[in-house]
């Protein structure tokens, strides 16, 4: 760096604008931007981040989108919806002040049990009212995920899809085997019945039908019909379910 100075007639000494800038310098960890929550992992930012509040209510907005992805990382041309991104955020919303409700947004084709149930417990737990809406498909562990809120809507296309808990790949051939599925498929039917108003036989009977999926065993619903069977509340679509969470969220203020 040359620093250049000029004197003038009577001997004043006046500092030259510096020729080499110095180059900028690189943001400290705390001033950088935060992640870009949409972008990365198809969430909106926090609601702490919100500059208005609305008068109606905050609502914190959860999308359940592809598959839901457990313990094993599926290929990176899968659309999947990440438990340990999913249970952060729940937990984020239960403690949060800024957040008075929570919607959840469903378009998924199923995925991990386990991972899927841990969800829907944090959803059925919350302590916040909560509200679903289905949306293109709910199949599989997405049945769990859509009943666990407090109030449930299905769009009139939307699909869901009940059948057996059952795992592709090597399985050990012992009747332990079969146990264990058996009781993995018990848990999913009582979180299932707990939430809606199906009854366990009912809910049984459409997992163990052969004469609806051509290649498959189980039923598929849409829209109007997961109503009649009592696992979704009501059919409708976003505006819907947005004056519904509104109007619970009224009351649990009042």
């Amino acid at each position: 760096m040359i620093d250049v100075t000029h004197v003038t007639l009577d001997g004043t000494v006046i500092p030259a604008p510096n020729e080499f800038p110095e180059p900028p310098r690189e943001a400290e960890p705390e001033q950088q931007a935060m992640p870009d929550a949409l972008r990365d992992i198809g969430q909106p930012p926090p609601m702490e981040v919100l500059v208005r509040r609305n008068p109606r209510g905050n609502i914190q907005f959860l999308s359940i989108i592809g598959q839901v992805e457990g313990h094993v990382t599926l290929p990176p041309f899968n659309k999947t919806t990440k438990y340990e991104h999913m249970i952060p955020m729940l937990v984020a919303a239960a403690e949060s002040p800024e957040v008075d409700g929570l919607l959840v947004l469903l378009n998924t084709v199923g995925g991990d049990v386990e991972a899927g149930l841990a969800i829907a417990e944090l959803i059925s737990g919350l302590g916040k009212p909560t509200v679903s809406l289905v949306v293109g498909g709910g199949h599989s562990i997405g049945v769990p995920l859509a009943v666990a809120a407090d109030y449930s809507f299905i769009a009139p296309s939307a699909t869901m899809t009940i059948h057996p808990v059952r795992m592709n790949g090597t399985v050990v051939g012992a009747p332990q085997t079969y146990d264990y599925f058996n009781k993995t498929r018990e848990r999913v039917i009582s979180f299932i019945t707990a939430n809606c108003g199906i009854s366990g036989d009912r809910l049984l009977s459409l997992m163990m039908d052969t004469s609806t999926l051509a290649l498959d065993v189980g039923t598929m619903l849409i829209g109007r019909q997961a109503v009649d069977e009592k696992l979704i509340n009501a059919v409708g679509g976003l505006s819907d379910a947005l004056d519904k969470l509104y109007s619970l969220i009224g009351k649990n203020e009042s």
